[in-house]
């Protein structure tokens, strides 16, 4: 158990410092995983024996269930919604072009039968959402005509179309579900979007509701992205499409936390592509690919030249996309850890292949991510498709300004001194900003001239403190001075270096104190001092 752990620890190390080196080396840390996994394999230094599909086929789907997860977590609808036809089109219609088209030239070209090279078109039809976005990130770049929104949406949410047409393909060559193709390709959608979505409505209702902890939601929303896999899998549906939709519904939902719920599962996507890539790699044996290798180029040229781009220009054409943007979007159709998942699963079913699908698949993702991959910053470019003011970030729900702002509300009641009032005439700090208004049901973005009304509800943005030497916030429970039960926070006997900031009522509301605000049984009074006070 011990070295295993050890093992682990280093592995992930190791990753660690490859992905700090990529940046230098201008190479995606996702080839670098592949290259350490086939370092620590059977034809490595480590010679490490690992040739147990079953096993990696179990490990890799349930990595993959937290990146499909997160792809929608992290989508933020309001930039991707006007490109919501154009990329729900590309993910579907766009996946089933992509693997006839590619089936057609395995068939003719290579030879493979019928139904082989369907097989090897559904495997990796789909585009690797980790391989796309793990490049624009690291360089920063943001892309013209929401692009980026595009192809975030468009490659997150084709793997399950994908995995759709490889269970379809698996159960055409007698393994896998069995039954007609009609009633699981409609069981796989139905079952996949009414269970994913009904996850995500019942994880909202329990959030919104039980106000957990920063530790306890991130554990419960960890169970929430399990459960919208496995309950659809569970009775033949979509298990990533219920994971992805139940992503989209509640990254995009009102619920408490959720800037750290977005860095945890940050985190937790970049150890799932940590895993899956290393042990890709683990899996693959390299003295077996020059045979695949020929195989492995022509179906990559073919689909980077032919396929990809015959199935992006004829639907996106339909939407006035530019050509330039169609150029863009079918230069990044990476092949990733989703398409050699969905390899080893095939090879894990027991199915009949006549060739070695693994490695054609596994040294196709190697020279996609390692080509295409690399050159995706330069052909943005020439393309002139970067757009200079924009940053890729934006595209994903960080739900953080980068410059550390922080909304505060502020309500305004008939005797507020701001009633009555210009936003002109408040006299805001310098470093501060109205941002909104809220008035009813009535949301108004305000100028100086906008006249502040009693009942109103003000929206502030200022810079975040973050210079705490000194300064502590603590609890302190009302249980703990009895006296104080029945008494306004002006009659109670506090040090001046003391500061009553919040009361949590025993209910579950906060209250911001003021000095007639009357202290109950139960309550939680969170107080700022100076760490040399004396108080308390």
């Amino acid at each position: 158990m011990v070295p295993f752990l050890l093992l682990c620890s280093l592995v992930i190390l190791a990753c660690i410092v490859a992905s700090c080196l990529s940046h230098r080396l201008g190479v995606p840390a996702l080839l670098l995983f592949l290259a350490l996994g086939m370092l620590f394999g059977s034809d490595g230094v480590l010679r490490i024996p690992f040739d147990d599909f079953s096993a990696a086929e179990q490990i890799c789907s349930a990595a993959l269930i937290f990146i499909m997860f997160y792809g929608g977590f992290g989508t933020r609808w309001e930039a991707a919604k006007p490109v919501a036809v154009p990329a729900m089109v590309l993910s579907t219609a766009g996946v089933l072009v992509t693997a006839l088209l590619t089936a057609l030239f395995c068939h003719v070209a290579l030879g493979y039968t019928p139904l082989e090279s369907f097989l090897t078109g559904a495997v990796i039809s789909s585009t690797d959402a980790a391989s796309v976005f793990s490049i624009l990130r690291s360089k920063k770049l943001g892309l013209r005509n929401n692009t980026a929104s595009l192809l975030e949406m468009e490659s997150g949410s084709n793997d399950p179309v994908s995995y759709m047409l490889t269970a379809v393909a698996l159960s055409m060559l007698g393994v896998g579900q069995s039954g007609s193709i009609l009633w699981m390709v409609v069981s796989q959608v139905l079952f996949g979007a009414a269970l994913g979505a009904a996850v995500a409505a019942g994880s909202i209702f329990v959030l919104r509701r039980l106000r957990l902890s920063d530790g306890l939601d991130s554990i419960f929303i960890t169970a929430a992205a399990i459960l919208s896999y496995a309950l659809p899998a569970y009775v033949g549906g979509n298990g990533y499409l219920g994971a992805y939709l139940a992503g989209i519904l509640l990254g995009n939902a009102r619920i408490p936390h959720k800037a750290p719920l977005v860095h945890f599962f940050d985190g937790i996507t970049g150890l799932a592509q940590i895993v899956i890539f290393f042990l890709l790699g683990l899996l693959a044996f390299p003295h077996q690919l020059p045979s695949v290798f020929p195989a492995a180029v022509a179906i990559v040229l073919f689909l980077t030249f032919v396929a990809r781009p015959a199935a992006v220009f004829l639907l996106l054409k339909p939407f006035r996309c530019t050509l330039r943007q169609c150029l863009l979007v079918s230069w990044a159709g990476l092949r990733g850890a989703a398409s050699i998942v969905f390899a080893i699963m095939a090879v894990a079913s027991g199915a009949d292949i006549g060739h070695d699908l693994f490695h054609i698949v596994f040294c196709m993702a190697l020279l996609s991510v390692a080509v295409q991959g690399s050159l995706l910053p330069l052909a943005a470019h020439r393309l002139d498709m970067v757009d200079q003011e924009d940053n890729v970030s934006r595209t994903f729900t960080d739900y953080q300004d980068q410059r550390q702002m922080h909304l505060t509300r502020i309500h305004i009641y008939p005797e507020h001194p701001w009633a009555g009032r210009s936003i002109e005439e408040c006299r805001l700090a310098g470093d501060t900003l109205a941002v909104v208004v809220r008035r009813g049901e009535e949301s108004i973005i305000p100028n100086g001239s906008t006249v502040v009304q009693p009942g109103d509800i003000l929206v502030l943005s200022t810079p975040v403190y973050q210079e705490e030497d000194g300064v502590s916030l603590r609890e302190m429970p009302v249980d703990e001075h009895q006296d104080w039960i029945g008494k306004a926070i002006r009659e109670l006997n506090i040090p001046p270096s003391v500061l009553i900031v919040l009361i949590r009522r025993s209910d579950g509301t906060t209250v911001v104190p003021k000095g007639k605000t009357v202290v109950r049984k139960g309550d939680v009074l969170v107080v700022c001092e100076l760490e040399d006070s004396a108080a308390g």
